[in-house]
């Protein structure tokens, strides 16, 4: 009997969990923690959004019209060879987590309408998230960012503010083009 808490290489299957500023916290054996930008995950940041937009127009092409079954059998072919494409622009956490959650076609076989339907909806789901993980963690890095500057601007002892900074100076009748001549 099998354990079901691990995957068909007999491995416990990875968790990735976001924590402060973006960062993925990968679980390790132990209590250890490897930590990995969600960012840094996709190496081809270009191509992923490439492919995205092309499964995204062919999800739309499908609901459109009926396909014959030779047009199906051409977008199961695109769809193999677009998740390949992906594969290679991912870190490879992400690509096993595409391929536990990509639905298979059967070998040989034309897939119907709906098959084509929830599979390209599926993956444009997934990679729905990931652009939404990734501008999520973007915006939770300038605001780390953000604060960071704000807190040594704090830090500074009064009268030595640096260079420039009196032009952000939002309090009002502050001017940043100097005093009034």
């Amino acid at each position: 009997m099998s354990d079901p808490s691990k995957n068909e290489s007999g491995q416990e299957p990875q968790v990735l969990v976001v924590g402060p500023g973006g960062i993925a916290m990968e679980g390790g054996s132990e209590g250890e923690h490897e930590t990995k930008s969600v960012t840094g995950m996709v190496e081809q940041p270009a191509k992923v959004m490439r492919i995205g937009g092309m499964i995204r127009q062919l999800l739309e092409e499908v609901k459109a019209a009926p396909l014959d079954e030779a047009s199906r059998a051409r977008l199961r072919e695109i769809h193999k060879s677009s998740i390949k494409e992906l594969e290679d622009g991912l870190a490879p956490e992400l690509v096993e987590e595409l391929e536990r959650l990509s639905l298979p076609f059967a070998d040989g076989s034309v897939p119907s309408e709906a098959e084509l339907r929830i599979a390209q909806a599926q993956l444009v789901g997934w990679l729905e998230g990931l652009f939404h993980g990734i501008q999520t963690t973007l915006f939770a890095q300038q605001m780390a960012a953000r604060a960071q500057l704000e807190q040594m601007r704090r830090a500074l002892p009064a009268g030595m503010m640096p260079p420039g900074a009196a032009a952000d100076d939002d309090t009002p009748g502050s001017r940043s083009s100097g005093p009034y001549l």
